[in-house]
């Protein structure tokens, strides 16, 4: 049974699910029931560590290397704020060792441009609200750990990278018994196909792809619609009329940073203008963005991973929300 609130919060605030599976016999508890999303393992590889906050164009970083785990969970926390969710993990790592290297939250670390700077699992895998998210990072000798949790009315995210150490042959990614029966995991991660109405993407899971909208390579014109997302945007924004949103282009990696983030936002602004002049939407309540290839959701080393890179992508810009509409 589905249940909501600050009394959902306390309810379930000691039932932990089984434990995250760090090298060296580290786990971590999540102190909400949880359902995984992703778990993806590499033997070797590297990872751009945030260090700071964004400033004068750019993440300092520090390169590590070795065994990564990446994996994301979706909890059945509602109500709960991200530092709830993010602070008994961080005491869990304090605990095994495991000692800080930088902290921040939303707008401290540099909000939209930090997001987009750092390594984060596309949408539904992962959910960063831009207005309200934490990032933590520690290291244990070789070994580093960063965090990013987020949420949403609903629910709450959390993506975890891992590098360093022996790769755990066990799953990091177990459903709880205890977890609620009704949060199995999303319609789109078993089958592909996410059946949700659009709107309802929007408002609960941020970032909403405009998947048949097409650019070429290096192109920022778009080909000829009509196309069925704008047309759905545009009805959930006529149906919504407080709503303000922001469009955001993303390229594949062919090219240099600074003249990609320029075509991305390129495209972005096409759309925009596609639903200002066509769609009759108000200049004022779409904004366009871009952020190059920073934010990839597959490889850049096939065509048919940099069509899919190439994409533009719609998030709701509007706090609070008020109560959602859809079209069908």
């Amino acid at each position: 049974m589905k249940q909501t609130g600050k009394s959902f919060v306390a309810a379930f605030a000691l039932a932990l699910v089984p434990p995250i599976g760090l090298a060296q016999a580290v786990t971590l508890e999540m102190p909400f029931p949880a359902v995984p999303s992703v778990d993806k393992t590499e033997a070797l590889s590297s990872y751009a560590l945030p260090l700071g906050a964004y400033a004068d164009g750019e993440v300092p970083i520090r390169t590590v290397e070795g065994p990564l785990r990446q994996t994301a969970w979706r909890i059945d926390a509602a109500g709960a704020t991200t530092l709830e969710v993010l602070a008994p993990l961080r005491a869990q790592l304090t605990t095994a060792g495991f000692t800080p290297v930088f902290e921040c939250d939303s707008a401290a670390c540099g909000g939209f441009d930090f997001r987009y700077a750092t390594q984060i699992l596309p949408e539904p895998e992962m959910h960063v609200d831009l207005g309200d998210y934490r990032f933590y990072a520690a290291e244990r000798g070789e070994e580093v750990v960063s965090l990013i949790v987020s949420r949403t009315a609903a629910a709450g995210f959390v993506q975890m990278i891992h590098v360093g150490g022996p790769v755990s042959a066990a799953p990091l990614l177990t459903t709880s018994t205890k977890t609620p029966e009704d949060t199995a995991l999303p319609a789109k991660v078993a089958t592909g196909v996410d059946p949700t109405p659009f709107g309802e993407r929007l408002i609960s899971g941020g970032a909403v792809a405009l998947e048949d909208l097409e650019f070429a390579s290096g192109a920022s014109t778009l080909s000829e619609g009509p196309f069925a997302s704008l047309t759905m945007l545009a009805d959930w924004l006529r149906q919504n009329p407080a709503v303000t949103v922001a469009l955001v282009g993303h390229t594949d990696a062919s090219g240099g940073l600074e003249g990609n983030i320029a075509l991305s936002r390129q495209r972005a602004e096409a759309v925009r203008q596609v639903l200002i002049s066509a769609e009759g939407i108000p200049a004022a309540r779409v904004a366009a963005q871009g952020v190059g290839y920073l934010a990839p959701r597959s490889t850049n080393l096939t065509e048919d991973g940099r069509d899919k890179n190439r994409r533009v992508e719609v998030i709701v810009t509007s706090t609070p929300i008020p109560p959602a509409q859809d079209s069908q």
